[in-house]
This record gives structure tokens, C-alpha cells and sequence, in this order.
């Protein structure tokens, strides 16, 4: 498996798709900025929406069994999956029940943590996503980079050739209305066809055993009510206790996520309507585990807003893909080392620790500490790159020892002046992709005894 420095220097290849992408999730951080400003509680809404999370966190099995059986009582077919595997195979079984063989899907990204569409397709059931980034993506054949925007890397351009290849557009089409208008009228095929429909859940009320289902394309509400059958699949960690709770998340969702008041359609589900059956697949695929590990488990609190993507200035200078994974971003670097600390051991380190996803995060998870203890983990578990703990090990030997840093200091002094090619040269990952600053004739501590420590 690459590795996220290498395929952000992939993607660092194009200068100005970088710059664009940049500048386009910043834009959208600066919108959710002027939305949070305009909500004198806002502070308010984020401590609570903590607070009520925690204490799912800390009921879980109450709340879960509480939804499951108000969700029986309203005709809610439930299963629980232990991991992706089992979720998948639930989901088959339901298709094969009914002998569906076309499949309409919005946008879950609990599914593609379970690679959900691949698993279908090698089944013999043909899937639609049916959110607009989302279907660019998997005519391009390609993951999501984003968890709200699942296109954001691609230009219009691009979409324009994809769908001239895909759907048979006009060759050079670029117009955005156009473009939308020629996905609309293929989706609106799929959909007619489709005799199955698949939704995620943002919010799974205990209480009453209803579900939420946020967009602002209608294609869940489309699929939903045009299909026998309606499938919702859900981590365990979407409950919230009580109904009126939602009024708390829903203001601070759509705010974090794309700087609007409100999802243009926030769909409730609460029962299948007649002739219609209604399943939702419960699926734990690890967090379980999460939350029994006291450092990480409130990074559970997740509700996929994407805001920390949108300020990260890595993320935004390296792009989803890099993070080879379904969930990228500050929250991906967290979700995945907790549960495969082996294969996800390079993302706790792609984060400046800036702290700007904690503040921004709608549920106050405190993501920049927990990127700094999955580093630590990673380092005394042996498992960080040999270069980096070979080198970090020599300069806590040299800054553990004022004689030696004085010492250390005065050999790289010496060796940036007169032999500066040791540093300034491509096998130096910094230098790769920044001027070497000039060293300054003084150092600090030096100008502090000359100006300070003699009384001056």
C-alpha cells in the first residue's frame, strides 16, 4: 500500500489543480465561518451536540436496543452486521430475497468503508449512486476524495470527458447546467428501473425508531419512494436519544459542512408505506473496539460534516485520494489507525497539528490531540519509518545536552555555509518542495546573551 506522502506528491504533480482545490475548500470554510457567526449560540449548540454524544457513548447498547424496538414496532425490518463483510452479505441476501438486479444508491460513506458496490457488482446486482459527485466518481471509476464532496478534485472539464465517454454527452462539454441536466436525465432511468434502494443515515433517533437521511439532491427521497424495497445502512454510532435532539445537529450540520442554514431536504423515515419494505442493517466494523479505548473513543462523535477537510491545509494541498481510504482528512487519520494501527500508520503523521479541524469540528472532537497520541503510539510501538526514528532519536541526544546542541549547532552552521548542497538537494523531502531558508548570522540565544544577559 502507497503510502500518503507518496501519493500527495502524485497529486502535488499538478501545480494548479492543487491551487484550485485550495482555494476551493478554503471558500467553503470561509461560508461555514459566516454561518457559524450569524448563530449567537453557536458555541452553545457545539457543547451540547458534544454532550448529548458522549452520553450515547456512554449508553450505547440502552439507546441501540431502545431504537431496535421501537423500530420493529413500526414495521422496520433489523439487522446487525459484525463487520463489512457480514454488512454486505446482509445486503445481498435482501436483494436476492426480492430478486432485484439494479440498485439505486445516495451517498453513504459507511458503505464505501465496506466496499459495498464492488462486493455487488461481482454478485450480479448492477448499483447507481445516484448523488450527483458521487455517480462522477464511479463512472471515473474512482473513490470519493471527499466525504460531502465526493468530486471535489475534478474540474468541469474533466466531467465533461467522463460523461462524453460514459453517457454519450456532446465531446467538449464543459457548462455545468448541461452537465447536470444529462446526469439528471440517466439517474431518472435508474431510478424508474431500480426496484431497490439504498440510503445512509445521518441521525437514528432512540426514541422513536425513525431515521434521518440529509441531502441536497432529493436522490435518496426519489429512490426511497419509488422502490419496493428501501435498505438504510448505519454505523452504531449515529444514534442520538430523543427527537427533539435533532434540532441541535441539524443547525450545526449543514453549517459546518457547506456553510448553508439547512440540507435542502432532511428526510425522516419512520416506516415502510404499504406494499414497501423497510430494512436497516446496523453495522459495528470496529467501533466497538474504538470505544473502548478511552484516548479515541469520542472521535465516535463523528457526523461527517467534512468541516475538518475543508480547513486542514494538508488535506487541502494533498487531496482525498492520498489518504488511501473511505474517510480521509484529520477524522480519517484518527478512525483508521484506531482500528488498523498497520496499514493506516502514515496518516496520524500527515497533520501539521495546527489544531484548526478541533476548532472547527461541530461536536468538539478534539482531533489534533488524538493525531498527536496515535503518533506516540506509533513511535514506541516501533512502527514509525526507520529514517524518522533513527533521526529523531539523535536530535533528542543532542537537544537533551546544551553542550552537545552547541555542538550540533555550530557542525550544521558550518556545513550550510560551506558545503550547502548536503541539504539543498531532492533526496531532502522538505527541500523537495520549499526554498532552504538562509541561515542568520546570529542565532538567538546568542543575540540574547549579547543584548539581554549582560544587563543591557
Amino acid at each position: 500500500m502507497k503510502s500518503h506522502a507518496s501519493l500527495a506528491e502524485q497529486f502535488n504533480r499538478d501545480e494548479n489543480r492543487v491551487d484550485w482545490h485550495n482555494e476551493t475548500l478554503w471558500f467553503i470554510r470561509e461560508k461555514r465561518d459566516k454561518q457559524s457567526h450569524q448563530i449567537p449560540d453557536w458555541e452553545k449548540l457545539r457543547e451540547t451536540a458534544s454532550k448529548i454524544k458522549l452520553n450515547v457513548l456512554s449508553n450505547l447498547d440502552t439507546y441501540l436496543m431502545e431504537f431496535e424496538r421501537n423500530a420493529l414496532i413500526n414495521g422496520i425490518k433489523v439487522h446487525w452486521a459484525e463487520d463489512a463483510e457480514e454488512h454486505n452479505k446482509i445486503v445481498l441476501s435482501i436483494l436476492q430475497e426480492h430478486q432485484v438486479r439494479y440498485m439505486v444508491k445516495s451517498k453513504s460513506m459507511l458503505t464505501e468503508e465496506c466496499h459495498l458496490n464492488d462486493y455487488l457488482e461481482k454478485n450480479g446486482v448492477e448499483v447507481t449512486d445516484t448523488d450527483l459527485g458521487e455517480r462522477i466518481v464511479q463512472l471515473a471509476k474512482e473513490q470519493p476524495s471527499h466525504i460531502v464532496l465526493p468530486c471535489i478534485h475534478k474540474k468541469k472539464e474533466e466531467i465533461g470527458d467522463i460523461f462524453h465517454e460514459n453517457l454519450n454527452s456532446p465531446k467538449g462539454l464543459s457548462d455545468p447546467q448541461q452537465l447536470t441536466e444529462i446526469a439528471r436525465q440517466d439517474l431518472r432511468k435508474k431510478f424508474l428501473q431500480s426496484h431497490a434502494a439504498l440510503t445512509g443515515v445521518n441521525f437514528a433517533v432512540a426514541e422513536t425508531g425513525e431515521f434521518i437521511v440529509c441531502t441536497n439532491e432529493g436522490n435518496a427521497d426519489m429512490g426511497a419512494h419509488l422502490s419496493k424495497v428501501h435498505i438504510a445502512c448505519m454505523g452504531l454510532e449515529k444514534i442520538i436519544p430523543k427527537r427533539e435532539h435533532l434540532g441541535v445537529f441539524l443547525r450545526l450540520l449543514a453549517r459546518s459542512a457547506t456553510g448553508q442554514p439547512m440540507t435542502t431536504y432532511t428526510s425522516h423515515f419512520r416506516k415502510p408505506r404499504d406494499g414497501q419494505e423497510m430494512h436497516i442493517v446496523i453495522v459495528d466494523n470496529g467501533r466497538s473496539e474504538q470505544l473502548s479505548k478511552e484516548k479515541f473513543r469520542n472521535s465516535l462523535k463523528c457526523i461527517r460534516c467534512g468541516a475538518c477537510f475543508n480547513t486542514c491545509p494538508v488535506y487541502r494541498r494533498s487531496g482525498g485520494h492520498s489518504y488511501h481510504t473511505a474517510v480521509a482528512g484529520p477524522i480519517g487519520s484518527v478512525l483508521n489507525p484506531v482500528r488498523n494501527i498497520a496499514d493506516y500508520k502514515d496518516l496520524p503523521f500527515a497533520s501539521t497539528l495546527c489544531g484548526s479541524c478541533t476548532h472547527v469540528c461541530p461536536v468538539k472532537i478534539d482531533l489534533h490531540n488524538q493525531l498527536y497520541e496515535l503518533r506516540q503510539e506509533i513511535i514506541n510501538s516501533g512502527m514509525a519509518e526507520p529514517v524518522k526514528s533513527f533521526s529523531m532519536k539523535l536530535l533528542a541526544r543532542a537537544l537533551s545536552n546544551a553542550k552537545k546542541y552547541e555542538k550540533l549547532k555550530k557542525t550544521i552552521k558550518l556545513g550550510y555555509r560551506y558545503v550547502p548542497f548536503l541539504l539543498k538537494n531532492s533526496a531532502n523531502p522538505w527541500y523537495k518542495h520549499r526554498e532552504m531558508p538562509e541561515m542568520p548570522e546570529e542565532s538567538f540565544k546568542e543575540w540574547y546573551q549579547k543584548n539581554i544577559g549582560n544587563g543591557k
